[in-house]
Order: C-alpha cells, then structure tokens, then sequence
C-alpha cells in the first residue's frame, strides 16, 4: 500500500459518504497534532518545569531550626 505523506485529499464542498468523513477528520487530527508537536519541541514549553522548580524553591520558606 502506498504511502501520501501529508497529502490533502480533495474533499466535496458537502461530505456525503462515511469515507469522505473519516478523512476530513484524519487530516483535522494530522495538522493537529503537528501544531503540538511544533509546540512541544520550543524551547520555551521545554524549559517550563525548569522555571517551576526555581520558583518554588526561591519561593518556599526556610524551616527553623530549634
């Protein structure tokens, strides 16, 4: 079976068949899904749990010693 990597198939205008459905809703998901993987690999998103563990620790209390 062949392989159309990133093909967007010709739909009509109205979607009548089950098919055309399903591969309106395929491509939906695809660009999707690349919209979030462009946003998982920024620099800024990645560096979040980096700048929450800094916060928390400038930001919790020192414990008194007795």
């Amino acid at each position: 079976m062949a392989r159309h990597k990133d093909k967007d198939w010709v739909l009509a205008e109205s979607i009548d068949a089950a098919e055309e459905a399903s591969l309106a809703v395929l491509m939906d998901i695809r660009d999707e899904l690349k919209s979030l993987n462009r946003l998982l690999q920024c620099p800024n998103f990645s560096m979040i749990p980096k700048i929450l563990r800094g916060i928390r620790q400038n930001t919790t209390k020192k414990r008194r010693t007795k």
